[in-house]
């Protein structure tokens, strides 16, 4: 079975967007992955087809209402659906590599993209939304952020990349960044290949790498290191 990816929005003209190239836009073609972009608006009652109202309690901007979103979800999650429901959000847990690939092993996801001031509470706990955030920022909706999580998971099915190990040598996947990379020419304005990477001592060359991720970790990302496990 496909992952399957229904992303309720005020803008689906915004998919797929950068999802239909490269390597997720070819295995969008060839079926390993499918993308429904579903319009919320279609889901109001009024002439106008309205999606929010005012905050209770006073305050700026607007909150999309509970019912229009409840209709919008049953229609794209009904009961049985096993895939869960997402709510791009800036209040949510964070985006992890480990994340993306329980989600990239599973059937697929229901992505709520918000807008405006945000979501009722009530519609969140309702429908038993999993709120995701992508970073310590705000956007002006929840789209490029599902598009974020999309492109993260999708390059993970089976099939999408190339070669599989590509996905296991990366920045987050043994909880370290990513050691450096090299390629011809072999010397470049002045700056050699470390001799290391062409020696042709692959114990050496994954020693180098290890170091050299521990290295890159402590300057930028000490945090990590302390779910990094022992060699």
């Amino acid at each position: 079975m496909s992952f399957a990816a229904s992303v309720l929005t005020l803008y689906p003209e915004m998919f797929p967007g950068a999802l239909g190239l490269s390597l997720a836009g070819r295995a969008l073609e060839a079926g390993i992955w499918s993308l429904e972009a579903i319009q919320i608006r279609d889901f109001a009652t009024d002439k106008h087809r309205t999606v929010d109202d005012t905050p209770a309690g006073g305050g700026a901007g607007m909150v999309m209402r509970a019912d229009v979103l409840a209709r919008a979800i049953d229609h794209a999650s009904p009961p049985g659906d096993p895939r869960p429901r997402l709510l791009m959000s800036p209040r949510g847990k964070p985006l992890t590599q480990a994340r993306v690939r329980e989600l990239a092993a599973g059937p697929g996801a229901v992505i709520l993209c918000g807008r405006f001031e945000g979501v009722d509470q009530r519609l969140i706990e309702a429908r038993g939304l999993e709120e995701v955030s992508i970073g310590d920022f705000i956007l002006s909706g929840g789209e490029p952020a599902a598009l974020v999580l999309l492109d993260a998971v999708v390059r993970l099915l089976p099939g999408v990349m190339g070669n599989a190990v590509s996905g296991e040598e990366e920045s987050f996947e043994n909880g370290l960044l990513e050691h450096p990379h090299y390629t011809r020419p072999q010397e470049f304005e002045g700056r050699p290949i470390p001799d290391v990477l062409i020696s042709g001592n692959h114990k050496k060359i994954g020693e180098w790498r290890r170091a050299e991720a521990e290295k890159l970790t402590r300057e930028r990302r000490p945090d990590l290191l302390a779910n990094v496990p022992p060699r």
